[in-house]
Parts: C-alpha cells; sequence; structure tokens
C-alpha cells in the first residue's frame, strides 16, 4: 500500500517495517490537529497492510513528543472548554485509541522528552527503547489535568498499582535511568545507537511468522482484560486457522530442516 510522507509526519517503507516520524522538530514535535488525523490514517492502512510486520515510531530532533499543540489552537481563536476544544480531546479513531486497537507490533523509539499526550502515545507502543537522553514528562499533576489518552490506563498495568501511583502522584520528570528501572522503557542505549538498536529489533520481529505474532498481540492485549478461562478458549479458536496457514508448514518444515524459516505472512 502507498504511505505518503508531509511535511509534520515522515513516513518510510523498507524490509516489511514501516517508520513513521514526527516532524516538527521546532516545537518538540508538539501534534498539531492535522498531525492527529494523518497519523491515525497512517497506523490504520497500516494495520491491515500485508506487507507490514513491525511499526517503528519516533521523533525527529530533541524530543519525540511534547504532547497536543494547544498553542495553536489557541491562536487559531479555539477556546479548550468550547466546542473546538472538545473535538481536539475527543479520542474517538485519535492515535492513542488507534494505537491501542493495533495488532501490528510497535517500537517505540524514544528519541527525547515525551511528555504529556506525547507520553501516553509513547506507553502504548508494545515496546520502548529509549536513548540516553530520553526523559518521561510525567508532569500531569503539576498542570491541573490527568493522563487522559491512556496514562491513567497503562501505568498501573505497567508498573503495579504503587509505583504507579508514584509517578502520577508526584508529577516529575523520569530521565532515562529512572524509566529503565521503573519498567517505562525496555532498555537504554546511546543516543547515536537509538535507530541501529531499534532497526535490529524490528527487522528481528520482522523475520518470525508475522501471523502468529499479531495473533499473539491481539490475545496478550484482551486478555488483560478475561479470565483465564475464557482468555484460553479465545486462544484456541485464534489457533486453528494458523494451524492451516502456509507459515504454520514453513515453521516446521524448517525446525525439521535445521534451517532458518522464511515466512510470508499467509
Amino acid at each position: 500500500m502507498p504511505y505518503a510522507s508531509s511535511e509534520e509526519l515522515l513516513v518510510e517503507f523498507e524490509e516489511n517495517i514501516l517508520t513513521i516520524t514526527l516532524n516538527r522538530p521546532d516545537r518538540m514535535n508538539a501534534i498539531s490537529g492535522p498531525m492527529l488525523s494523518a497519523l491515525s490514517d497512517t497506523l490504520q492502512t497500516a494495520n491491515i497492510d500485508p506487507d507490514v510486520r513491525v511499526i517503528v515510531f519516533t521523533g525527529s530532533g530533541r524530543g519525540f513528543c511534547a504532547g497536543l499543540d494547544l498553542k495553536d489552537q489557541m491562536a487559531s481563536g479555539s477556546n479548550a472548554t468550547g466546542r473546538a476544544g472538545y473535538r481536539l480531546f475527543d479520542l474517538h479513531n485519535s492515535p492513542p485509541i488507534v494505537i491501542n486497537r493495533m495488532d501490528k507490533p510497535m517500537i517505540c523509539a524514544l528519541n527525547g522528552a515525551a511528555a504529556g499526550y506525547g507520553m501516553d502515545m509513547a506507553l502504548g507502543c508494545d515496546i520502548r527503547i529509549a536513548s540516553e537522553h530520553a526523559k518521561m514528562g510525567a508532569v500531569f499533576a503539576k498542570r491541573g489535568v490527568l493522563p487522559e489518552s491512556g496514562g491513567c490506563w497503562y501505568l498501573p498495568r505497567l508498573l503495579g498499582w504503587a509505583k504507579a501511583a508514584e509517578v502520577a502522584f508526584l508529577g516529575e520528570v523520569l530521565d532515562a535511568q529512572r524509566s529503565l528501572e521503573l519498567g517505562l522503557v525496555n532498555k537504554v542505549v546511546p543516543h547515536d545507537q537509538l535507530m541501529p538498536e531499534t532497526m535490529k529489533m524490528a527487522r528481528a520481529i520482522a523475520k518470525n511468522a508475522p501471523l502468529s505474532v499479531q495473533s499473539t498481540k491481539r490475545m496478550m492485549r484482551l486478555g488483560m482484560d478475561e479470565p483465564f478461562e475464557a482468555a484460553v478458549d479465545h486462544i484456541y479458536l485464534q489457533l486453528l486457522p494458523l494451524f492451516g496457514s502456509e507459515d504454520f508448514k514453513e515453521g516446521l518444515s524448517s525446525f525439521a530442516e535445521r534451517r532458518e524459516p522464511v515466512f510470508k505472512g499467509r
């Protein structure tokens, strides 16, 4: 499927990996209204594109994403407490909701600060690899708001209740090492190794059977809100079509023949 870049959202596709880069470095990649729509559209297209096996999400310049660009809204005459403001914060079909629905695995290459909406989007990704310069700006309580775009849901699941409460209630900026200690990121790497390390992991995931990876992600996501027995039943029903796939046969054949599998996503 064709993917179009714009000045504010760069999209690249190579080796079954779709890389999406927020590109407003002068505004620390704060998300404008057009970026919201473009990002959601790109993600939804990628989720049904059989050629896309992994999505890498990152930002340009010094920051990952400073959140929603409220200054642009105010400059355009929008009132954050009126109908225009309500539309801005209406999460229907917004990036955090779309990210949560994704079956394709998503890796966030956290190149710098992620705050507000940006932090919530980063938490929605499956894996987070952080530059040594990265920061998580969990400062909602210091701004008189709350993690409105997924953070209230993700933090207790990622950290447990007590640590999530500590992060949310204190409203501090967490550097890369502290984020790693808490479990908010998977690993921290030197800044110049961020994209090489991220792409190395993305390529390793992309080599695996894509239908298997996507089914596993879906069952993990749905299983978060299911009792154990219901989850087992749903997993079995998800497993049946995989048994009939070409990739399942390739997995068995490559194991028997002691060679690397070549999966086609069919």
